[in-house]
């Protein structure tokens, strides 16, 4: 059988990652490892024990592509991505240039702001609130307009001024400026997005989003994912934890959850809870207790649901804490008859 001709274009990233790294000298690799996470370094070095055997011209190609790229981000620092283009150009020719700026833009913005761009609103708010209006005026301009409104949403009303005005009067842009801007997005897009999303292939995310969210809310967007995607919604409701989902935890460690439980928030979050829930709280605790409890609920006035969440939210915390020191279990989701 005839051995198949492996091409440089037919590698991936991590790949030629591989390759660069056994043409290398041993103790120059090494170096090169300890600079990356130890997850980067297994996955490479997986690749190298997967390639064997490689001809020699897929190893110059490999060493070549990385040159032109060192090369380009060279005089990218110098002078910016136009005068790169020039000098790639009288170096390369036109073609060659064109496609060498091309894989650093991928290889650099494009990738942060196609992760920005799956971010949740109040994720990316919370990160970018840090940074300077300019910066974030920049970025929200790349981003689609839906998602930069409702950025802009969760944002103090004089930073969301501010960053409104500098959109509107966005010019040209200085490659000092646009450098900053790519540290931003990378920083942002890989150090914690990527992060996060490699965890659990993006439903840990959804799931940690999902606890934070206010209940109503949090159902409404399960109920679409599940319209879309029912394996998805399946693995996201194994990875959370409801407020509705205490019907699902056993009577002893209902017990153990309300030893921990303030009394102030067991009253409140029963405030607006289905009539199962209230049974399934009631029948575990004293008589005296519940009878407290069952008058503070027919005593109390108008409250606001921010506040009935707000309860709901920190007994949810008690449960995943408990659960996490495992001194309870808490089974049955991921069920079609998770939420009732």
């Amino acid at each position: 059988m005839k051995k198949q001709v492996i091409q440089a274009s037919e590698l991936s990233g991590r790949q030629k990652a591989a390759v660069l790294l056994m043409s290398m000298d041993i103790d120059v690799a090494a170096k090169v490892f300890r600079e990356l996470e130890m997850k980067e370094v297994e996955q490479i070095a997986v690749e190298i024990s997967h390639l064997r055997d490689l001809p020699p011209n897929v190893v110059e190609d490999v060493i070549e592509e990385f040159y032109e790229l060192m090369t380009a981000q060279s005089f990218m620092v110098e002078g910016g991505i136009e005068y790169a283009q020039i000098l790639l150009e009288k170096t390369y020719g036109v073609e060659r240039a064109r496609e060498i700026i091309e894989k650093i833009r991928v290889l650099t913005t494009v990738r942060g702001f196609n992760i920005l761009k799956k971010a949740d609103p109040q994720q990316l708010a919370s990160f970018l609130s840090k940074e300077h209006p300019q910066t974030i005026a920049l970025i929200l301009s790349h981003l689609p307009p839906d998602q930069s409104a409702e950025v802009l949403a969760e944002f103090k009303d004089d930073i969301r001024t501010e960053t409104i005005m500098r959109i509107a009067t966005i010019g040209k842009v200085s490659p000092q400026l646009v450098s900053e801007i790519e540290f931003v997005v990378d920083e942002i897009a890989e150090a914690t997005l990527s992060q996060n999303l490699a965890q659990a292939g993006g439903a840990q995310l959804v799931a940690n989003i999902l606890n934070k969210s206010v209940t109503a809310i949090a159902k409404s967007m399960l109920e679409n994912i599940e319209e879309k995607r029912p394996d998805m919604a399946i693995e996201i409701k194994r990875l959370m934890f409801l407020f509705e989902d205490i019907i699902l935890i056993d009577d002893k460690s209902i017990q153990r959850i309300l030893r921990d439980v303030d009394k102030k928030d067991l009253a409140l979050s029963l405030k607006v809870a289905d009539e199962k829930i209230r049974t399934k709280i009631f029948k575990n605790m004293s008589e005296r207790a519940a009878a407290v409890v069952k008058e503070e609920l027919e005593f109390m006035g108008p409250v606001k649901l921010k506040d009935v969440e707000g309860a709901q939210m920190r007994i949810v915390d008690v449960i995943k804490e408990l659960e996490e020191s495992e001194e309870i279990t808490v089974g049955g989701r991921g069920k079609e008859d998770v939420f009732v």
